[in-house]
């Protein structure tokens, strides 16, 4: 195919399940490309000598080499040649927001769509797969020095994955009975089954990671106490966990969760299940949820599967401003999602047993621009309303668990608990402690919190090299 044809090929379309049938299961909505449709997708790669998407990856993936191996049907090798910069690619390939990263800087996108990096990092991680066994790939170098990861998430699995490449010993510490972090508790199922999160970890293993779970830092041990037990450094991603309210009156009726409680009964716990898990949820006929980010998406969704009959997604601001990917909230609308944008929860109304009926909001309009680049919310006098419901999810941002900063002494944070490290090292304030992803920065997206542990590895790797040799 010459350049010309190649030009004029459209973007390839990912088949998805039909929005009224998907709205009531668990399964995974988009359904993934054929090897067909992966290999025209291919073709529309233009092969650029400076490629951009490369420089729009946290993690520095080869995009044009591991497309230009799909193009000509090496489909394994392509994947292999994701995975020298990428432990998590069929993770990357589900979540990450690729139209505002490697999608964005893709020549093709300039006068039409860009290539479907993301859809085809999916396909080639997906691929292998199903061949059977992922090959690992060898690492005969062993430097006798040991790692400590605290929390499982895609900051600290990244770490794990390339310093066990580089012949260190890896132990990674999770407080839940599952390994993975975010990855498992916080999304759901039908956007990344828990099944590719395991398959990931499993090769981690295979490579000889160790993962311990149940292990919580902070309460069964320290940070000084894993050095004391040989540890010669710690990568700290522990994550922002910590449930945010908005502290208005009748916050704390019976039948509102924060977004956290929710999606972890939900993805984690298996409650959507009950009673084969023994895990129990509320499955709410008419439910609120609070916010405009992707989790906020991810539990409107989630109480359409549970059965609810309405459900409603309260947003302070437009449509415009809103956080979540666009393709989350396409996704929200066509399964029947009810946007109340530019309206705010002002209080909760509960019935004689302490159960909440309904929520009163305020309708908003939006002003000068705040802090955060967005229009500020602006209350409209006098244009309160109630909506009857039974169930309310906030999801409104969650912060940071201060567990382990609480029992390090010398570690630096900042406001809200927040550690403080160098954004290009990881490096914190305690010498061979370093740390990464939503613990530093924030909530944030998957794949920055793996770029963030890609820079840490690297230090990491560099800081053990000039220890002595045991």
């Amino acid at each position: 195919m010459d350049m010309k044809e190649r030009m004029q090929l459209p973007r390839t379309a990912m088949p998805e399940q039909e929005p009224k049938v998907r709205a009531r299961n668990f399964d995974e909505v988009p359904l993934g490309y054929t090897p067909e449709m992966a290999l025209i997708e291919a073709q529309r790669c233009i092969q650029c000598k400076q490629p951009a998407c490369v420089q729009g990856c946290p993690v520095g993936v080869n995009i044009p080499a591991f497309i230009a191996l799909v193009a000509e049907g090496k489909f394994v090798e392509a994947a292999m040649k994701v995975k020298e910069t990428n432990a998590l690619p069929a993770v990357c390939g589900r979540v990450c927001p690729q139209e505002e990263q490697c999608e964005s800087k893709c020549v093709r996108g300039l006068k039409a769509e860009a290539v479907a990096i993301g859809r085809l990092e999916r396909f080639v991680a997906d691929f292998e797969r199903s061949q059977g066994e992922v090959a690992c790939p060898e690492c005969t170098l062993k430097t006798g020095k040991r790692v400590a990861v605290v929390g499982s998430g895609p900051a600290g699995l990244t770490v794990a994955g390339d310093l066990i490449q580089r012949g260190h010993s890896v132990t990674v510490f999770e407080a839940l009975h599952k390994a993975g972090g975010v990855l498992v508790y916080g999304i759901p199922e039908f956007r990344l089954p828990k099944a590719i999160v395991e398959a990931e970890i499993n090769y981690l293993e295979r490579m000889g990671v160790e993962v311990r779970t149940s292990s919580v830092v902070g309460r069964i041990f320290t940070v000084d106490e894993l050095f004391e037990e040989g540890f010669d450094a710690v990568f700290l991603g522990t994550g922002a966990g910590l449930p945010s309210f908005m502290n208005i009156p009748g916050e704390n009726l019976s039948g509102i969760y924060s977004a956290n409680e929710y999606l972890t009964r939900s993805n984690l716990m298996k409650a959507y299940r009950f009673p084969e898990y023994d895990t129990p949820i509320v499955r709410g006929r008419n439910v609120a949820v609070v916010g405009g980010g992707n989790v906020a998406m991810d539990a409107a969704r989630t109480a359409l599967r549970l059965g609810a009959d309405n459900v409603y997604l309260i947003y302070r601001r437009s449509q415009a401003e809103m956080p979540a990917r666009s393709e989350e909230v396409h996704h929200a609308e066509e399964e029947g999602v009810q946007f109340k944008l530019l309206h705010n929860p002002v209080e909760y109304l509960g019935d004689e047993r302490g159960q909440v009926k309904a929520v009163i909001c305020r309708r908003m309009e939006l002003g000068e621009p705040d802090a955060s680049g967005r229009c500020r919310p602006v209350e409209v006098a006098g244009s309160d309303y109630e909506i009857a419901i039974d169930t309310a999810v906030i999801a409104i941002g969650s912060g940071a668990n201060p567990l382990v900063q609480g029992t390090t002494p010398g570690l630096e944070t900042r406001r809200g608990n927040y550690i403080v490290a160098d954004e290009t090292t990881g490096q914190t304030s305690r010498k061979g402690v370093f740390a990464g992803g939503d613990i530093v920065t924030g909530a944030a997206t998957v794949i920055l919190a793996m770029g963030a542990g890609r820079k840490a590895a690297q230090a990491i790797d560099a800081y053990l090299a000039e220890l002595p040799d045991k």
